[in-house]
């Protein structure tokens, strides 16, 4: 109760600033909660063993193998295998790299919005400090109020500058760090594609046809 009414009073001492500050801040929370939920069913997802047995099957020509990985797995990258295996007969490369691109947007999904409270944060706390400070000047004429509305009006806009500026620093830090897995996730990606086109290469040198396989599954009703 104590803390919660602390709150309260230093949220009402802050000024009507407080109200846009406050709703930075429930964005995001939320922002920050779901993308962190995201990545963690990724993580449950991902089944890099059976990544390397796709590699090796894919490698030995048994595209059958790799294709019932694929199906019965959630793995991005398997899933990913599988949709340049269903385009083999058109184009496996861009196939692979257009199904990417698409879980490439959803790890960013939403990341806009961290980076706009980073930098809209600190500006509103800004805000809040010249409203303080001008209903502080705009009071110096009174002489017995004079004191304490100047006191009261610098309080207010350092309680909003201090908020403003707790929003982006804790938003940072979570931000940079999903920015990095972003990029380690594409990166990913773009070895998992080039590595499964040389070993779609090598099991053609040694006479299996892909394109065979993938017009077969086509024509399957």
């Amino acid at each position: 109760m104590l803390v919660s009414n602390i709150v309260l009073k230093t949220f009402e001492e802050g000024g009507w600033i407080m109200w846009p500050v406050a709703a930075t801040f429930f964005m995001a929370l939320c922002v920050l909660l779901e993308r962190g939920l995201w990545w963690i069913s990724l993580r449950r997802s991902m089944r890099p063993e059976l990544r390397e047995q796709a590699r090796e099957a894919l490698g030995t020509g048994d595209f059958a193998r790799v294709w019932a990985l694929g199906e019965k797995e959630a793995d991005p990258f398997l899933r990913n295998l599988n949709e340049g295996i269903s385009h083999a007969h058109t184009s496996m490369l861009a196939a692979m790299h257009l199904h990417a691109t698409s879980w490439v947007e959803k790890a960013e999904a939403r990341m806009w919005v961290l980076g706009t409270i980073i930098t809209l944060a600190p500006l509103l706390g800004l805000l809040g400090t010249v409203v303080g400070l001008m209903g502080s000047f705009a009071s110096l004429g009174d002489q017995e109020l004079g004191v304490m509305k100047v006191t009261g009006g610098i309080s207010e806009a350092l309680i909003a500058t201090a908020a403003g500026l707790a929003i982006a620093i804790g938003c940072l830090l979570p931000y940079n760090f999903f920015r990095k897995r972003v990029s380690s996730f594409r990166m990913a990606f773009e070895s998992w594609i080039n590595h499964s086109e040389l070993l779609v290469q090598s099991a053609k040198a040694h006479g299996h046809d892909l394109e065979s396989f993938a017009t077969g599954r086509h024509s399957k009703p």
